[in-house]
């Protein structure tokens, strides 16, 4: 059966929920999409998979025993920017900004489909593998972004960036002074629509803020348009 996927996928695939009829669910249609998928049922597993298996993306249940997905999220993104997808059922918006906050990368709301799982999936590693960006270097006062090889510098200083941090940043910094509306971003990011939840992209420039300027208080890189959305600007 074709899902009408046509990139190459060799790709490991954690699957992090403790519903075994889920991870089956979930198991069958990543692996029908090209995927290797390997599963944990409760987080202290998941920590232990992702470091031992080393997997290209995880999608990972917020609600889960014992230590659950945003303490799993947090754990992992100490040492890896392995790209993730929370999967949650919980309605409350606070949970989905907290886990994009530390660093996932997407999200689910449960109950789902299969498929859109695969395509959520297949456009997280399209961003990963740089989709968004062409070869080059871009240079904004002591920033410098290189877009082929995916690093991001400060002076001397090596910023360690999400995947998906580091392609809204490269797309904001490859139109110095454009304003992007929230849902502008998003549409440009994840390439469909995204349930108008425009908020994560707050999120993610917070997290960027943090990381790029000297004071994220008060940014002088990437700038509030107020009621429009965000523009990067050079300080020089």
């Amino acid at each position: 059966m074709s899902y009408g996927y046509n990139l190459p996928m060799n790709e490991l695939i954690l699957m992090v929920d403790d519903e075994p009829k889920m991870v089956k669910l979930a198991r069958d249609y990543l692996e029908k999409g090209g995927f290797r998928v390997v599963s944990a049922g409760d987080g202290g597993t998941a920590v232990a998979i992702a470091r031992r298996d080393k997997p290209d993306l995880i999608v990972l249940d917020l609600n889960l025993p014992g230590m659950d997905g945003l303490d799993v999220c947090r754990t992992i993104r100490r040492d890896s920017d392995v790209p993730i997808i929370m999967l949650t059922a919980r309605v409350e918006e606070t949970d989905r900004l907290i886990g994009l906050e530390l660093g996932a990368d997407d999200y689910i709301v449960k109950p789902f489909s299969p498929r859109e799982l695969v395509a959520r999936v297949r456009a997280v590693l399209r961003r990963v593998r740089g989709g968004l960006v062409q070869p080059g270097i871009l240079r904004a006062g002591d920033l410098e972004i290189d877009l082929s090889g995916h690093r991001v510098s400060r002076g001397a200083e090596t910023l360690h960036l999400t995947p998906i941090e580091f392609n809204l940043l490269a797309l904001l910094a490859e139109h110095p002074g454009q304003t992007f509306s929230r849902e502008r971003l998003l549409e440009k990011l994840h390439g469909f629509a995204h349930d108008g939840y425009d908020r994560s992209i707050d999120a993610h420039i917070k997290n960027l803020r943090r990381k790029l300027e000297p004071n994220p208080a008060e940014p002088i890189y990437i700038l509030t348009v107020y009621g429009i959305g965000y523009q990067f600007r050079d300080r020089e």
